[in-house]
């Protein structure tokens, strides 16, 4: 999932080389920290809202296959 992320947020940014993605492991779930430069924050986001969580929405559709739940964060 982490290498997923990875690739989609390289695609909707400026500066693809400062795109890290974390991922941490809880009791329940997987945490995916997506982390970008400031000037590509609104790309990844969107307006209201609608890129983040497009990108969601296919992390989530992808994690069902491996019987995971992911949860996406978007950091500065």
């Amino acid at each position: 999932m982490k290498e997923l992320l990875e690739v989609i947020a390289k695609n909707l940014v400026e500066y693809p080389e400062q795109v890290q993605v974390f991922e941490k492991e809880g009791d329940k779930a997987s945490i995916l920290e997506l982390k970008v430069a400031p000037e590509d924050m609104g790309k990844v986001i969107g307006k209201q809202g609608r890129i983040a969580k497009a990108i969601r929405t296919v992390i989530k559709a992808a994690a069902v296959h491996e019987d995971k739940k992911i949860i996406v964060e978007i950091i500065q």
